[in-house]
């Protein structure tokens, strides 16, 4: 089964590559390996949550935003490959998260993007990764996430 058939499966597709917020390119090439820009979980043009986790955005609502960041960076290696179906691995995640002071569960809420990372792409989502808690993030996103995929 193609990643896109993973994604159709799990009732999802791939959106529009979100425009950038500021003076940057949503994913840059570099021989094998394509780097995204910072996702933030933007739909349809607009953040679906703002807030700090723990505070106004619950974990579950985080880990769905982090879920949507993964598939907007997915849709930004697209853009540049021409499908899915070029990743040969994601080698990196770097999730942030903008936490409330007592908040310390930012790994559960990337694992919204590690999980979608793994459903899309099998073995090749496996990655390195990092989940960092921050003080804020642009337009008081809840959850960011970049990544660094190899592709063909």
């Amino acid at each position: 089964m193609t990643p896109e058939e993973r994604l159709a499966e799990l009732g999802l597709k791939l959106p529009e590559v979100v425009p950038p917020l500021a003076a940057y390119v949503p994913a840059v090439r570099s021989g094998d390996y394509v780097y995204t820009s910072g996702q933030l979980p933007i739909a349809a043009g607009e953040l679906v949550a703002t807030g700090k986790v723990g505070a106004e955005v619950t974990e579950e609502q985080a880990k769905e935003a982090a879920r949507l960041c993964a598939l907007n960076a997915l849709a930004a290696v697209a853009s540049l490959t021409g499908g899915l179906s070029s990743i040969v691995r994601i080698v990196k995640v770097v999730g942030f998260v903008a936490s409330a002071p007592d908040f310390t569960g930012q790994p559960a809420v990337i694992n919204g993007a590690s999980d979608l990372l793994g459903e899309v792409l099998g073995e090749a989502g496996t990655h390195a990764r990092s989940a960092v808690g921050v003080a804020v993030l642009p337009r008081n996103a809840p959850v960011e996430v970049e990544l660094i995929a190899e592709v063909r």
